[in-house]
């Protein structure tokens, strides 16, 4: 069983060593809200942006891509069960888009 969490481990590592700029990051939130290149509500932007930027947690004040994705799921717990659920299980694939 731990052999299926080593991939999300090191994902996770690799996204919290990840510096990501201002820009980059609000790019990203564009992305996915405003081109709709990932399948969310669009009024869960502005608490991604929120959270993102104003992180109510130490540990995701570095503007890193963990940080970023923290915010998406973060914002995601606004949603329904199955549609929080799709949400999330899409999010990684969005972020390792270029």
């Amino acid at each position: 069983m731990q052999r299926n969490f080593d991939p999300m481990r090191k994902q996770v590592e690799t996204w919290r060593q990840s510096q990501i700029s201002d820009t980059a990051a609000k790019l990203t939130i564009y992305r996915a809200f405003i081109e709709s290149d990932l399948e969310v509500p669009k009024h869960l932007a502005r608490p991604v942006h929120e959270l993102y930027f104003n992180p109510q947690q130490e540990e995701f004040q570095p503007r890193t891509l963990w940080s970023l994705s923290n915010a998406f799921t973060s914002a995601f717990k606004e949603l329904e069960p199955i549609p929080q659920f799709r949400a999330t299980a899409k999010l990684a694939g969005f972020l390792e888009r270029p």
